[in-house]
């Protein structure tokens, strides 16, 4: 026993620097940012296995802050406020469409997407845009590429503007001091993950930089009315990397998708402080660039002057826009000995399996069950929702019985296990698309809630059955 006041010695005293040191370390999960006490191979959070990484958490001792005056005073939420947030339109029809008018001084953006996608080449459009407009200039730091790989590409795709500066940097000092020197009003950072403080202990794209780095720059653009673009990476499962409260530091969330076998590139808004959520932009990357789809339906619906068996257009609605969609069917002429095949892309697998059981049972195809089928959709989209059951189903069936179906009729409805034709939201919009462009027969819901549109005659159908029937008759 230790007697009083006297110092641990021996194994004491190596058992309380232990604990001492074990105290002052934690391990948090550098994809999620989820802390533990002990090292662990699996993130108990994201359940990712090797990111669990050592940081340094001594905390100061809880105490009460001293009493600081507040810069402002608090006012009634009433009051009219002076400093309303105004967006400003970055000449991008699409992007301003996502981010409610465009950019907002002092805003803070995250832009996520795989690598290869287009994020850099759809920021240097913004920042040459941005720069065109005569106010402040605009400033690119890249922390991934040298200066002169991304000046090639802005030659390439015609996105070079006096006003338009750039800079290769890893450090936040130097950042910090190019914003000092050029005073831009709009500054891109590419990417989070490669800027470094020097103040902060970690390896560069650790949790502790990233938070770090985060904040000072969201600081200094809230200062300054900067409005400010982070280039995020994504993980394998298309989350975006790094603590889960950098998604919390910024005031926008942009996800930025695509195919990189297909020119479609889709941007969607997961957090929006100035405007919806539900938006989508459409854009289409070629050689030089990125252009805007301000009507993106031709891309999903296949162009020919003889109708052909298996194929049936829906109307999708994405965000808030309704867009045009084909499917494709493919059933073998034969029945198939054995296990017959069954493949699906861009569809809802499991959906199309329980459409296959509903066309047996009420629409007769002959032998579909033992009948190889394909399906997939036209121009690299994923057409999952319930909408697009009916023409799912009606492509198959039209493939099972080879017969084309009229090239001017598109259907929209979600197909029960009963065979019902269920009614779906968003269906004015969905037929007045269909009119638009030019379709002059549309299968829906019976009961649905729907005003005439010009030229379009809408068919209502209760059952499966009852649509192939209608569409038989045409």
């Amino acid at each position: 026993m230790t007697p009083t006041g006297a110092k641990p010695t021996g194994s004491a005293a190596s058992s309380l620097s232990g604990k001492a040191k074990r105290a002052s370390v934690a391990y948090a999960c550098t994809e999620c940012g989820t802390t533990a006490v002990r090292w662990v191979g699996r993130c108990p959070e994201c359940q990712a296995w090797g990111t669990m990484a050592e940081e340094d958490v001594r905390a100061a001792a809880l105490a009460m802050p001293a009493l600081v005056k507040p810069k402002l005073a608090a006012e009634s939420i009433s009051h009219p406020d002076s400093e309303v947030a105004h967006a400003v339109p970055t000449g991008i029809g699409e992007l301003d469409r996502v981010l409610g008018g465009g950019l907002v001084g002092g805003s803070v953006l995250l832009l996520a997407g795989e690598p290869g996608v287009g994020k850099s080449t759809l920021l240097l459009e913004v920042g040459q845009k941005f720069a065109a407009l005569g106010g402040r200039p605009a400033l690119l730091i890249t922390g991934e590429e040298s200066t002169a790989q991304v000046r090639s590409r802005a030659q390439r795709t015609h996105t070079m503007h006096d006003q338009f500066f750039l800079a290769a940097e890893n450090d936040l000092g130097a950042v910090l001091t190019h914003l000092d020197e050029v005073k831009p009003g709009l500054l891109i950072l590419d990417s989070i993950q490669t800027i470094a403080s020097s103040t902060v202990d970690g390896v560069v794209g650790g949790v502790p930089q990233i938070r770090a780095v985060t904040a000072a720059i969201s600081a200094v653009a809230k200062e300054r009315g900067i409005a400010t673009v982070l280039v995020g990476h994504v993980t394998k499962d298309g989350s975006i990397a790094g603590p889960r409260v950098l998604e919390h530091l910024v005031d926008v969330v942009l996800y930025f998708e695509g195919d990189r076998h297909t020119s479609l590139r889709m941007l969607r808004a997961i957090k929006n402080r100035f405007g919806a959520t539900d938006e989508v932009g459409c854009f289409e990357m070629h050689e030089e660039g990125i252009d805007e789809l301000a009507d993106p339906s031709g891309l999903f619906v296949s162009t020919r002057d003889i109708p052909v068996p298996g194929t049936c257009v829906t109307v999708t609605v994405t965000g808030r826009r309704p867009l045009l969609s084909e499917v494709q069917a493919l059933v073998s002429a034969v029945p198939v000995p054995g296990s017959a095949r069954r493949s699906f892309t861009d569809l809802d697998s499991s959906r199309v399996n329980m459409l296959l059981a509903v066309l047996v049972r009420h629409v007769g195809v002959p032998n579909l069950e033992a009948r190889d089928v394909y399906a997939a959709s036209v121009g690299g989209i994923k057409v999952t929702e319930p909408a697009v059951d009916l023409a799912v189903a009606l492509a198959i069936a039209s493939a099972g019985h080879d017969h084309a179906l009229p090239a001017n009729l598109c259907a929209i409805g979600e197909i029960s296990l009963s065979g019902d034709v269920r009614r779906v939201g968003g269906l004015q919009r969905r037929i007045s698309e269909a009119g638009r462009l030019g379709f002059r027969k549309a299968l829906i819901p019976a009961g649905s809630e729907w005003s005439r549109v010009p030229g379009l005659r809408v068919i209502e159908v209760p059952t499966l059955g009852d649509a192939w029937r209608a569409v038989a008759a045409l």
